[in-house]
């Protein structure tokens, strides 16, 4: 074929790890293509001293690579699912979900402790209003310490600032390489995951028909099933980083179960609902599974959330 493709990221270690990725799938795919990186800096790689929940929340790590997308410049997005909003702009789409990465929370200890072993009011790193609040539900005298950065920096800021631990994603620590790093693997019951926590999201133009075909591939079913439920379920709370909302997804067989959280701050009120059914219908049981919550009292959450935090 003899075509350049230009994937657009962000210039973080495992940004650049996941575009390398998908770059190495689609030349191992396609051996005629020429596939070029782009790092563009977004808003939230260039704001580090404000919690995300401050200055806009999700969308931040995306927004001017989609910008890109859509003049041009770049032919294919590479974004953590996670840092996708729920609305995707008009002429944009997701163009494959790969096979998704272990989409739990982890927890790396200073002095190697578990969380439960830990002594009175230890100091935790996250920026994560979802995991603070998981956290001070599981255990209310934690001190949240606030903590931005790329994985390496919180890494650092765990011993820079006397820290007991830090929460991250496993799936950014696994693949960096740092898994043996990692305290404990926090449990779904125990911290449940953000919302396409551990995918990818492979976002192009809508139907590009040079790269539309070559991305059939990397397309992973089941995650993308889970990822659609757990989408919908966002879009319908019109959550971001700015309220403390997971959803969690999975699949067995031709059932798709998912699980869905929302809490205030202090962790102190949590609502929580499982619903499941069949695969083909992964949206309708995230939009199902929102609007359960809502009836349960996560409305008035959010609502107070909202004003606790444009007060």
């Amino acid at each position: 074929m003899g075509t350049t493709v230009t994937i657009g990221t962000r210039g973080s270690k495992l940004a650049l790890w996941q575009a390398n990725w998908v770059k190495d799938q689609l030349e191992k795919r396609h051996p005629g293509i020429h596939v070029v990186l782009e790092i563009i800096k977004t808003k939230g790689d260039k704001i580090l001293d404000v919690p995300l929940a401050k200055v806009g929340g999700k969308g931040l790590f995306v927004k001017e690579i989609e910008e890109a997308l859509l003049d041009g410049r770049i032919d294919i997005a590479v974004h953590s699912m996670k840092d996708m909003p729920a609305e995707i702009p008009t002429g944009l789409c997701i163009g494959a979900v790969p096979e998704r990465e272990t989409p739990t929370d982890v927890l790396i200890s200073r002095e190697g402790l578990r969380l439960q072993d830990m002594g009175s009011s230890p100091r935790i790193g996250t920026s994560s209003l979802r995991r603070g609040a998981q956290l001070l539900h599981i255990r209310p005298d934690v001190q949240i310490v606030p903590l931005r950065g790329n994985l390496d920096t919180r890494l650092r800021k765990l011993f820079d600032e006397n820290l007991d631990a830090i929460v991250l994603a496993a799936a950014g620590v696994k693949r960096l390489g740092l898994a043996g790093r990692i305290t404990e693997y926090l449990p779904p019951d125990v911290m449940l995951p953000a919302v396409g926590q551990g995918a990818l999201c492979i976002e192009i133009r809508i139907a590009d028909p040079v790269i539309t075909p070559l991305l059939g591939a990397l397309n992973h079913a089941a995650t993308r099933s889970a990822v659609l439920a757990e989408r919908a379920f966002l879009a319908r709370l019109e959550g971001g980083c700015q309220v403390p909302i997971a959803g969690h997804a999975t699949l067995a067989g031709d059932r798709l179960s998912m699980t869905g959280l929302v809490a205030d701050l202090q962790g102190q009120v949590m609502v929580r609902e499982t619903l499941e059914g069949p695969a083909e219908q992964a949206e309708t049981i995230g939009l199902e599974l929102a609007g359960k919550l809502l009836e349960r009292g996560a409305r008035t959450i959010l609502d107070s959330l909202q004003t606790e935090l444009h007060s």
